[in-house]
């Protein structure tokens, strides 16, 4: 039995064969040919060319229809690559040239491409390596006669283990037969990561050298929620997991009772609990798991895999989408927040040594505000179609949102000139996810409506930890005493000021912390949607006189295995 960590990308407890997935990087032999051959050879580049595409237009059709437009333009990528007419004539030039088969020049060819394009600085393109081994494979594929192995084809419930997985794949997923899977790279805001969670397939990333470390029909279990991956699990660890499942499972079943049931303590104290969200796509799943509204929009998947930036009107489309899907209930809208972990593309940024300290997320707003007054007016004209609300990530200063609502303003005046419609009492909030905001909450309040903890990126700046790095996980602790007093900080201020205070951070979603939070008086908890109905059922299960007595203690230890420890213990005493 062994037992491998990753990085936990969508929850749930699942255990089955593994299924390993090769890279099919084809050998493709080198095959002199006849001056008679070369026409045949130009025909059967032309067909593999007209297949691939037939392929790729009947798959982005299928992942339109399942999971929305939005998604399946991942795969005008590999159209561009397809057509690529320099790609096509230098292949054919070669052809003609050196009387190799075809196959072997174009994946030549190829090779070429993706060695140019790992070398370069530019991260769009970079990023664009994956759609050409995805199409190269494809055509190799057709060319030689191979049959693929692919997702769709499995029949039999298995676990996915890959080295990666392109958009293509895990879009090809069937839930039916895959029940997990496992990568040795990615993250959490990686397209396979962002894909899992729509498919509500649960998966774990980033498991260094899992694909060698398992072998094809070894029996995995797959604990998503955890990150954590079984090998080969012996007969007892089997059994405890087989019962964690069930345990899982009844959960879910239970807590979907909740779904319209009220927020409250068993006092009455009444909180808002939201969604995160990435993709309008996910909307059914927010509504199903009984959120009462999103607390955090992240808008970066409008930048990502496209060679031009959004418009006005496509921003405007969507957030007028979801505003009209979840009214009354409110929608909060993040700017845009590229930069540290996140996404780069086409906007240009340069790669910074220090990413998470670097030209990001408002300050590169600030700094382009010819690309973020086109988001903004977007947001202001959607205002009018529900329950709109605006938060800036990042903020480290008041000079920093005095200047953001500036441009705000001068957006609204430039709709006003227009006569366009919007609603001018748009609240407009920061994230509190900076050392510097939290400490000068009180300050902030002055020009802000509301605060959103970012306890992700709060935790790891407070406590000078780099999330991404392994070999200083041990080291990010949410229970950390610096980090329970800053937010305790951060929600005296707002209360103080009149302002609410909510959390869009992977500890509102951690039913321990929700004890702790809820007595710290936190009024709202925002959350991947999964773990909204056991959020729900602790908030339920607790008087507010219990939770705050909760936090009182917590406050008192000096370390966060204490704090852990202690409310770890507490959360049982209130499961009985």
């Amino acid at each position: 039995m062994v037992k491998l960590k990753g990085i936990p990308a969508a929850p749930g407890i699942t255990s089955g064969p593994a299924y390993i997935l090769g890279k099919e990087d084809f050998i493709v032999p080198r095959s002199a040919i006849g001056a008679e051959r070369i026409p045949f050879e130009i025909q059967a580049l032309e067909e593999a060319l007209i297949n691939t595409r037939k392929e790729i237009v009947s798959l982005q059709r299928k992942i339109s229809d399942d999971m929305g437009q939005e998604a399946a333009e991942i795969f005008d990528a590999h159209l561009l690559v397809l057509e690529d007419r320099m790609l096509i004539e230098e292949v054919i030039s070669r052809l003609k040239k050196e009387r190799l088969s075809v196959a072997f020049i174009f994946s030549e060819v190829l090779k070429k491409y993706v060695s140019v394009l790992s070398r370069t600085k530019d991260e769009y393109l970079r990023e664009r390596i994956a759609d050409v081994n995805d199409v190269s494979r494809r055509v190799l594929r057709h060319l030689l006669g191979e049959k693929k192995r692919g997702l769709g084809d499995i029949k039999d419930k298995v676990i996915v283990v890959a080295h990666d997985l392109s958009p293509s794949d895990t879009a090809a997923m069937h839930k039916q037969n895959v029940c997990a899977f496992v990568t040795d790279i990615g993250g959490k805001t990686s397209h396979t990561a962002i894909m899992a969670k729509s498919l509500e397939i649960s998966a774990v990333v980033g498991v260094e050298e899992a694909t060698k470390k398992i072998a094809h029909g070894d029996m995995l279990i797959v604990d998503g929620s955890a990150g954590i991956v079984i090998v080969n699990p012996d007969e007892k660890t089997l059994k405890e997991y087989v019962k964690e499942q069930s345990r899982y499972i009844e959960l879910t079943r239970r807590y979907s009772s909740l779904r319209d049931l009220p927020p409250e303590t068993l006092d009455g104290k009444r909180v808002e609990i939201a969604a995160n969200m990435e993709l309008p796509e996910e909307l059914p799943s927010v509504i199903e798991h009984g959120a009462r509204g999103i607390g955090l929009y992240r808008t970066e998947f409008f930048y990502m895999n496209r060679k031009g930036l959004p418009s006005e009107e496509e921003h405007f489309q969507a957030y007028k989408h979801v505003a009209e899907k979840v009214k009354p209930h409110p929608v909060i809208i993040r700017t845009l927040d590229l930069g540290g972990d996140k996404f780069v593309s086409q906007l240009e940024v340069p790669h910074d040594m220090h990413p998470f300290l670097g030209w990001r997320a408002i300050r590169f707003c600030l700094a382009r505000p010819d690309i973020f007054k086109v988001q903004l007016r977007a947001i202001l004209r959607a205002s009018v179609y529900g329950n709109l609300k605006l938060m800036y990530p990042m903020i480290s200063g008041i000079e920093e949102l005095k200047q953001t609502n500036l441009i705000l303003e001068e957006c609204k005046a430039e709709l006003k000139k227009q006569k366009t419609p919007f609603n001018d009492k748009l609240e407009v909030g920061a994230m509190i996810e900076v050392p510097s905001a939290a400490l000068t909450a009180d300050i902030l309040a002055k020009e802000a409506s509301f605060f959103s903890i970012g306890t992700n990126d709060l935790i790891q700046y407070s406590l000078a930890i780099d999330r991404t790095n392994e070999k200083i996980a041990y080291l990010y602790e949410p229970a950390h005493p610096a980090v329970l007093r800053m937010i305790k900080s951060v929600i005296e201020a707002g209360h103080n000021a009149g302002r609410w205070v909510g959390m869009c951070g992977e500890m509102a979603g951690d039913p321990y912390f929700v004890l702790v939070l809820l007595g710290l008086g936190l009024d709202e908890f925002s959350m991947p949607p999964v773990n909204i109905p056991e959020v729900k059922q602790v908030i339920r299960s607790v008087t507010m006189k219990e939770a705050s007595e909760i936090s009182r203690k917590a406050l008192t230890f000096s370390t966060g295995r204490e704090v852990e420890d202690f409310i770890q213990k507490k959360f049982k005493e209130l499961s009985k």
